[in-house]
This record gives C-alpha cells, sequence and structure tokens, in this order.
C-alpha cells in the first residue's frame, strides 16, 4: 500500500508527454520510445536493465537481466500476457552487489515494480536503482496465449519469431498486433479480440491497487492517450509517451535522457486515463469464459470468441477509444 509519506510526494507528481527523437526507434517502439532512451542512459553508464523479453521457444515473456544493446531492442514493445519473474529478483541484487559503483534500472508493471521496490529496500539497495512502472490495462493469462501461439504455428507449419503487439504501419492511434511465422506475417486478431473483451486478464487486475496516478515508484510511463487534444502542438501520429515523474531519482533518469527526446510538461488532468483512476472492471461474462476455455480448449475459444460480427467489431473499437 502507498504510505502517507509517499502519498505526500506523489502530490508532486510531474507530468510530461515525451518521444524520443530517432525516428527509427520511435517507430520501432509501442509508445514515444521512452523505455529506449531510458535504457540506454543506464547502459551507456555501464549499468543494467530489468525488464520483460518474449521467449519465443517457450513462448511466453520472462524477465531478464541485460547489459547490452542487442538484448535491450529485444525488449522493446508491449506484451499482452503477464510475464514470469523467474529469478529476476535475486539476480539484480546480485548483479548490484558484484557491481558497487554501477546502477540498475527495473521496469515492469505496477505490481512487480511494488514487489521489487520492497524487495530491493529490505537488501539496502534502493538508492542504486531506478524502478519505472507501466501503465497497465492488466495482463492477460500467459496460459491461454500460450496455446494461441502454439495452435498458430501448427496450422502455419513452422516457428515464431518478430512478435509485435503494437506495430505502427497504420499509425500510433490503431496499433496491428502480428508476428511471422516462417518469415510470414500472421495478424493476431483472435488474441487481440480475447484481450478487448477484458475476459482474459488475471483476476487481480480487477482489483490493482496500481491503476492511480500515485505511485511509489520514481517513473512511470506509458501512452498518453488524448494527447492530440492535450496538446495537439506536441502530438506526433508515429507515437506519444506519458511521464509520471513521482521522485527526485525519477527527476534525475529523466534528466538524463533530455537530449535525447523531445518533451512537454503537461498536467494530471490533462493525462488522466481510465488505468490512472480505477483497474479495468470485470464482465459479468469471464465465469462463461473461463469455463468455455477449460472445457472446450483453445480453437473452441478462437471461434467462440475470436471472431467477430461487423456489430462486434463496432463495440470492440468504441472499447479501444474509451480505453485510451
Amino acid at each position: 500500500m502507498i504510505t502517507d509519506k509517499n502519498t505526500k510526494e506523489n502530490d508532486k507528481t510531474k507530468v510530461y508527454a515525451a518521444r524520443i527523437k530517432d525516428r527509427s526507434v520511435l517507430l520501432n517502439s509501442s509508445s514515444g520510445g521512452m523505455f529506449t532512451a531510458l535504457s540506454d542512459s543506464v547502459l551507456s553508464n555501464f549499468g543494467a536493465v530489468a525488464c520483460s523479453i518474449y521467449n519465443y521457444k517457450e513462448r511466453r515473456t520472462e524477465y531478464k537481466l541485460i547489459t547490452d544493446i542487442p538484448q535491450r531492442d529485444e525488449a522493446r514493445g508491449s506484451k499482452y500476457m503477464q510475464s514470469n519473474p523467474l529469478n529476476i529478483f535475486d539476480e539484480c541484487v546480485m548483479w548490484l552487489k558484484n557491481n558497487p559503483d554501477k546502477k540498475l534500472l527495473f521496469v515492469g508493471t505496477g505490481c512487480y515494480a511494488a514487489g521489487f521496490k520492497s524487495f530491493i529496500k529490505t537488501k539496502g539497495l534502493e538508492q542504486r536503482t531506478y524502478i519505472v512502472d507501466l501503465i497497465c490495462y492488466g495482463a492477460p493469462s500467459p496460459k491461454l496465449w500460450g496455446e494461441y501461439a502454439a495452435y498458430l504455428e501448427k496450422r502455419c507449419g513452422g516457428i515464431s519469431s518478430n512478435l509485435n503487439f503494437k506495430d505502427k504501419r497504420n499509425g500510433w492511434n490503431t496499433p496491428t498486433a502480428v508476428m511471422k511465422i516462417n518469415g510470414e506475417e500472421v495478424f493476431l486478431k483472435e488474441f487481440t479480440r480475447f484481450f478487448n473483451t477484458n475476459c482474459a486478464l488475471r483476476p487481480s487486475c480487477y482489483k490493482c491497487p496500481y491503476a492511480t496516478i500515485k505511485r511509489s515508484t520514481d517513473m512511470t510511463i506509458g501512452d498518453f492517450w488524448g494527447i492530440e487534444n492535450a496538446l495537439p502542438d506536441f502530438y506526433d501520429k508515429n507515437g506519444n509517451s506519458l511521464v509520471l515523474i513521482h521522485t527526485q531519482k525519477g527527476e534525475e533518469l529523466f534528466k538524463s535522457v533530455e537530449e535525447k527526446i523531445d518533451f512537454s510538461e503537461s498536467t494530471v488532468e490533462d493525462c488522466l486515463q481510465p488505468n490512472l483512476q480505477r483497474p479495468t472492471s470485470m464482465p459479468d461474462k469471464r465465469t462463461v469464459f473461463w469455463q468455455d476455455y477449460s472445457k472446450q480448449g483453445i480453437e473452441y475459444m478462437i471461434k467462440k470468441y475470436g471472431t467477430s460480427s461487423f456489430v462486434n467489431r463496432v463495440k470492440s473499437k468504441i472499447k479501444r477509444i474509451l480505453k485510451r
């Protein structure tokens, strides 16, 4: 829980719209490229970054400790499933102890970031870590994703690569979920529809205590939905990040990347979006959704929930707009 001290500190949260200057990086990022900018800053000073990377062999997302640019580039992009933490907390502690003059950046959803902060504080290493959490709509079941990915690989007779849930070919406002199997693009429409039903999220996501603008992390990053109205002169169709700075360490980290980004100060009122105010609501049909999956399997789910009539497509588009 956020203490009174943390709440007081977060009353001073600074709000920015931001976007990395490197256009190629921007186009290959989910939002405005802030993850790349922040991790570049830490890695350039021989630090380390703990973040999620997709494991194509296991068909799951995992937390890993990375120390080089190629691995960091693999970590770019949103992942629409819960990540497996593996032993990341212990690995971070060991790295910090073995590199006493270096700093570490931890990037994750609110729940993992809060857990990491509590853990690293007990080790007396909090001052050498930057903790950045993400604006999170909710984490879909990794089992559901894993079986869906396996179904696609079997159907296409190949191995997947280049997973991207927010490809910007149609612009940042209308992302495309796609991956390659045997070098051919396969669109992930069925899983996107699972996600948009709100039924695929983990039970804890509907009660998430981190769906608030007041955080105990150093910084929060995510999409700046609604920026075309809040800051029309700054808006870019290729991506816009929202940056919330909560602590002095967060300010220090932001200043370290100012030369690499374009940014504009904003306000809490202008940046508010649903998941900075409350968790995603649990739909009434969630129980039926999981009963169907448990009894019938992934192919049945694709037929029942992964296909869409014209009316449902319109409803889904309206829902996506409202999320923003």
